[in-house]
Formats: C-alpha cells, sequence, structure tokens
C-alpha cells in the first residue's frame, strides 16, 4: 500500500493531499478532510496545519511541494479567492494532479480554469455533498497511489462515473523527416518485403485468433452486432487535445496537436498507435477513458489541452492507463510558438520512454523552430477543414494547405496533405475526373520534390495511374507507399483498394485487415475490408462488415448500395430492396433500384430507375449505366455505357470483378475490352 493511503498511519507519515480552500467554505472542507482521513488519506489544512510560529506563506508553500495531489474545494468563494488562485498555480508548477470538488455551480474565472487544464473533476453542485463524497474519496486515493507508484485500489462503478474527462474536442499529417531518394532507391525492395511482414505477420498473425473469435474484426461477429479490439500491451490512442484558449478559437491547433503527436509516436516500433479517425471519433463525448479504451483496443490513452495566447504555447498531456483509470505520466509545457515541433519532439519521447520503449537513432528525428509559425498556422486550419469531408471542407482545406506553402514552399507535410486533398475531391465527385486527377498528380510530384520519402504523395501517384489504366506504375506507387509507412491506415485502404481493382482480393483482404486493426472505428475501413470480403465470396462477412460501417456512420453513402449487393447475391431480394431504398447516394440508389425490380420482374419499376441513372449521372457515373444494362442483359447499351465510362476515367477496372457482367462475358466485346484495359482475359 502506498505511503500515505489506507492502512494505519503515524505522526511521522507525511500528508498526501494539500486542501485548498475558501474560509467562508471552511464547513464543507472540514467533512472533505474527515472522510478523506477516516479513508486513510494524511491531508494538510490551513490553518490548522501552521506550526506556531512558521510564517502562513512559507508553510503552505512547503505544504505544497512535498504532498502529492491537490483537493480543491471550489465554490464561488474559492473562484474569487487571490490565495486559492496562487495555491492551484503553485501545485500546476509543482506538476501535482489537482482534483477539483466542486459545489457550487458558479462560473469559473479564466485565471483559476488556465491552472485547472490537467484536473480530475467531481461535481456535487447537483447530487450534494453527501451522495458525492464516496467519489471524491476513491478519486484521490487512486491520484495519490498514482503519484507515489503505488498499485491502485481497484476504483469503484461509482468512481469510474465520477471522473470526468475532458472534453474531447476527423485524416494524419506526415512532418518527420525522410530519407534520400538515394537511399529510398536502395531499399525499396527490401523495405517492401519489411512492410509486407509487418502487416502479415505481425498484426495479423497476433490478431489471427481474435479474428477467428470475433474480437478484432466485426466480420466474424453476428450481423448488426460489433466486436471489441483486442487490448494489447503497448498500444495508445490519441484523443483530441481539448482547446483552453481564453476565446476558445485555437479548436484547429489543439486537434493539429493532436494529430501530430499520434503522428509521431505512430514511427516508433514496438509502440502500436490507433488511427486518427477511430481515436477523434470520441470527439466531445466525454467518454470515461477505460470504454474509450476496451472499444479502440487500446492499453493507454494520451489526453491533454492547449492554451495558445499570442506567441506563446501551454500544452498539457496525461497517459492514462485505461485499466484502471489512472494517470500513468503527466507533463505540463510552457514553450514559444516557434517551438511547437520541439514541444511535439518531447512529448512523443517522454511518452516512449515512460512506457520503456528504446527509441533508435533514426526512430524520431530533432526538428528545429518553424521556419514560418503562420504557415504552420495555415497547414493545422487546413487539416481541421478536411476534417468535415465534405465538398466545402475540401476546399477550405485545399485553400489553406496553398497559402501554407505560398508562405513556406518547404513545408512538405501541406505539400503531401494537398496532394491528397485533390485526390479526395475526385474520388468524392466534386471535381471532373480528367482534370482533377491530373492536378492531383501535379502536387504529388511537387511534395516528393521537397521530401522524397514521404508515403502519402506516392498514394496519390498510385491512384493517379490506376483511373489511367497504367497498371504497373500504379502498383509500384502503392508498394513504395506501403514500404514507407506501413501503418498508415488511409495508405493501406488505397492499397486495399488497388489490390482489389487488379483482382488480387485475397492480398486486399490483407491489406484491408490491417487497416481496421489501426483504424478500429474508422467506418471506411470496414467498408473497404466489407468489399474485400464480398470479392472472396465470403457474403456473410461481408454484410458484417457492411453493416458495422452503418453503425459506426449510419448516415456513410454507397454503403446500403454495397449491402443490397451482398443481400442479392444471397438471394434475399426484399432485404436487398430495402437497402437499395435506403441509399443515400441518388445514382447508387437508383442503379441499385433499377438491379433488385429487374430480378422481382418488375420491369416499369426498374426503367423508370434506369431513366433516372442514366439522365442524372451520365457524366459522373456512367460505368453505374453499364452495370444496369449488363445486369439486365442489354449488351448493346452495356457496351456503349462501358465505353463512355472508359472515356471518363471511370471505375471499369472493376469489370473483372463484378457478377452483374456474368451475362456478358462470353460477348466478343468483353473479351476486346479487357485488352483494350491491358487487363488479362
Amino acid at each position: 500500500m502506498a505511503e500515505g493511503v489506507g492502512g494505519e498511519r503515524t505522526s511521522g507519515c507525511p500528508p498526501a493531499v494539500f486542501i485548498s480552500y475558501a474560509s467562508q467554505d471552511a464547513a464543507v472542507t472540514d467533512a472533505v478532510v474527515a472522510a478523506l482521513e477516516s479513508s486513510g488519506v494524511k491531508c494538510w489544512v490551513a490553518p490548522r496545519d501552521v506550526v506556531p510560529g512558521e510564517f502562513y506563506a512559507g508553510a503552505i508553500v512547503r505544504a505544497i511541494d512535498t504532498t502529492n495531489v491537490i483537493v480543491l474545494v471550489l465554490s464561488e468563494n474559492a473562484a474569487g479567492s487571490q490565495h486559492v488562485l496562487r495555491e492551484v498555480e503553485r501545485a500546476s508548477a509543482r506538476r501535482h494532479p489537482v482534483v477539483s470538488f466542486r459545489i457550487d455551480s458558479a462560473p469559473m474565472p479564466p485565471d483559476l480554469e488556465y491552472f485547472l487544464n490537467t484536473s480530475h473533476w467531481l461535481d456535487a453542485s447537483s447530487t450534494g455533498v453527501d451522495r458525492a463524497m464516496p467519489k471524491l474519496v476513491d478519486a484521490v486515493q487512486r491520484a495519490v497511489t498514482a503519484t507515489l507508484g503505488g498499485t491502485p485500489p481497484h476504483p469503484s462503478s461509482a468512481a469510474a462515473s465520477a471522473e470526468t474527462p475532458s472534453p474531447r474536442p476527423l485524416v494524419s499529417s506526415k512532418l518527420i523527416t525522410r530519407p534520400s531518394r538515394t537511399v529510398i532507391a536502395l531499399a525499396a525492395v527490401l523495405a517492401f518485403v519489411l512492410a509486407y511482414v509487418v502487416v502479415d505477420q505481425v498484426w495479423l498473425s497476433k490478431n489471427v485468433t481474435a479474428q477467428k473469435s470475433g474480437a478484432v474484426l466485426s466480420s466474424a461477429a453476428p450481423s448488426g452486432t460489433s466486436a471489441a479490439p483486442v487490448i494489447s500491451e503497448n498500444t495508445v490512442a490519441v484523443l483530441p487535445f481539448v482547446d483552453m484558449s481564453e476565446k476558445k478559437d485555437q479548436e484547429y491547433f489543439a486537434d493539429g496537436m493532436a494529430e501530430e503527436i499520434l503522428d509521431l509516436l505512430s514511427k516508433i516500433p514496438g509502440l502500436r498507435v490507433i488511427g486518427r479517425t477511430s481515436s477523434f471519433h470520441f470527439k466531445g463525448q466525454n467518454e470515461d477513458l477505460r470504454k474509450v479504451g476496451r472499444e479502440l483496443g487500446a492499453a493507454y490513452v494520451l489526453e491533454g489541452s492547449v492554451r495558445k495566447a499570442g506567441d506563446r504555447v501551454r500544452v498539457t498531456a496525461q497517459l492514462v492507463d485505461t485499466s484502471s483509470g489512472v494517470h500513468r505520466w503527466s507533463e505540463t509545457y510552457d514553450r514559444a510558438y516557434l517551438d511547437v515541433l520541439k514541444l511535439q519532439d518531447e512529448i512523443a519521447t517522454a511518452l516512449a520512454r515512460e512506457l520503456q520503449i528504446n527509441l533508435g537513432a533514426n526512430d524520431l528525428h530533432p526538428r528545429g523552430p518553424l521556419r514560418n509559425p503562420d504557415a504552420y498556422s495555415s497547414y493545422l486550419r487546413g487539416l481541421h477543414g478536411l476534417d468535415r469531408v465534405d465538398k466545402s471542407g475540401f476546399e477550405e482545406a485545399a485553400a489553406y494547405m496553398q497559402h501554407a506553402l505560398q508562405l513556406d514552399p518547404m513545408l512538405a507535410a501541406a505539400a503531401a496533405k494537398l496532394a491528397y486533398i485533390r485526390d479526395l475531391q475526385v474520388e468524392w465527385g466534386f471535381v471532373p475526373a480528367a482534370a482533377g486527377y491530373e492536378t492531383a498528380r501535379r502536387e504529388a510530384e511537387n511534395a516528393l520534390r521537397v521530401d522524397p520519402g514521404l508515403a502519402l504523395p506516392h498514394a496519390v501517384l498510385a491512384q493517379y495511374h490506376l483511373y489511367h489504366r497504367m497498371w504497373s506504375q500504379a502498383d509500384e506507387e502503392f508498394r513504395r507507399a506501403v514500404a514507407l509507412d506501413p501503418r498508415d491506415p488511409d495508405i493501406l485502404m488505397l492499397a486495399s483498394y488497388e489490390a482489389l481493382a487488379l483482382n488480387r482480393v485475397e492480398e486486399a483482404a490483407r491489406l484491408a485487415s490491417a487497416a481496421v486493426i489501426v483504424d478500429p472505428l474508422s467506418a471506411l475501413a470496414h467498408d473497404v475490408l466489407g468489399s474485400a470480403r464480398d470479392s472472396q465470396g465470403r457474403l456473410g462477412e461481408a454484410v458484417a462488415e457492411y453493416r458495422r460501417t452503418l453503425e459506426i456512420s449510419p448516415t456513410f453513402e454507397t454503403v446500403h448500395w454495397e449491402l443490397g449487393q451482398a443481400e442479392m447475391a444471397q438471394g434475399h431480394l426484399d432485404l436487398a430492396l430495402a437497402e437499395m431504398q435506403a441509399e443515400r447516394h441518388a445514382g447508387r440508389r437508383d442503379a441499385g433500384l433499377a438491379i433488385v425490380y429487374h430480378a422481382l420482374g418488375r420491369r416499369k419499376e426498374s426503367d423508370a430507375a434506369l431513366a433516372r441513372l442514366e439522365a442524372e449521372s451520365a457524366d459522373t457515373w456512367a460505368y453505374g449505366v453499364a452495370l444496369v444494362h449488363a445486369y439486365r442483359g442489354d449488351a448493346d447499351q452495356a457496351f456503349r455505357w462501358l465505353d463512355r465510362a472508359y472515356a471518363q476515367y471511370d471505375q471499369v477496372f472493376f469489370v473483372k470483378l463484378e457478377s452483374q457482367w456474368d451475362k456478358l462475358r462470353s460477348d466478343a466485346r468483353y473479351a476486346a475490352f479487357l485488352r483494350k484495359m491491358n487487363l488479362p482475359e
């Protein structure tokens, strides 16, 4: 048992807790002290414990320095007390955790809020002091034990619900310094082999038992259910940091700091980092961190807060053990904004050391001051715009990235992200394919001129080559991207998509499975895995993955279309019809209805849906029109629309994969089209 917690106390046992309060709240404070000391937590209370003859202020300073945890009895009186403010400020400077016991609903002044951004919060203002007291005792016992390095007592369910984590306010950046082009050229083949060893032998082999039992991949779970990931040692999730600025206008900076640190941690061998989409899934939800750990399969959660004022930045980071809720490590950093990259390096290094992970010379490359602070701020604002995943969000993100590059043309992360945004604008149908892919190619090549070792631009170039039917070039670029960053879920998903397009379905499934393991709450990752399972003929698992996609993101477009096709392949026409009717994407909905109505013998309704599809999707999804005609056996129309889709750089490479073409595979025009595509017959 840690000294000062539980057991028989002796007069020589030093106090573990400093009590900070306003004199008007002495009665409540006495009750707090009595509850803590009766549980074995020794407290220091002013003026009770000031030795006669001591200077009052000196006694308080020494008490704060020598105790382990601060308990703040927070009220309107305390919020207005300069004595309380100075005590909390001193505790913050000494890196002591502060457990705030709020007894009324008075607003908190900014001066006090500034120093409470690492606090544990317990609110007795609505439940009453007596009912909240057991929660306070549990919280303090665990905080004291954590600071002394002891084994924490098992937290009660009351305590679990009592600690309210800080509010948690969705694509990742690549700021790490990379090898030179010469090194990449010499190591490309070996790196790719090693990358696939990581994906196949490390992640997948470690999770094979869990996958078979439904513990990692929801494809093995019953339809409509979600399975929790397995929690493995040294797995960290980085939650969005909280904006503690006075005007609450720095959310973009808070999110950006968390994302940058996540990216740094993902480069450390021996540390598994949960993908950004999954970690940011909990933004603003105030979930218990133990529940977050269970849902993400993370042994630890890194959370924090930021306050940016002028050219100064204050960042607090804390590492929480999700099995117990105990804070394993915490630190507060005050830095000039110019040193924000060095600050991120410090946090990543400190976390690795705390988890006893040895850092190699090439794991984290120390970075100097920002070349242009305004460029970096614009870059972070661009990331924030990208989170919206819609047309205006992409446009805003691209504008910010362009501005960042105007200010600092060597900001590699902004160059890489701009290329990715241009690709996404095409993928989501917001810009025409031919012009959009050409723009994405130029931006990707520019990013590689800035830093040849970036992974994401290679994935963008692979997408360009894929849609231009340059198969060997696409394959080469995807392999480079995976070799350079085998743990980036976005790259893994894009690589899976490419493997699927080239009919390498087993490889596609392995890559998609790896993406789900890294980013278990990514709706897109589950959707990609569903497509891979569908192509493998594992239709039940495909349906489960599509339904998991909808659990995570109920408004996810195109997934009802995919789910309807999987149900139809199993002969479930009524279920397929319901899914097609629920599809949000108008083109996919009409294509699905045209196909299912035809299968049900409802020709008039099928014709009407096809007419809508032809009228609305002729310039954006000609391949979908071809697909419907192929299923209906309209050979002439199917091949006419297929040629149109080819000219539009549409997804014609799936022509070998999709069953709708089965009726026409014996047609000479089908074999001729495969030759035109340079795809093997």
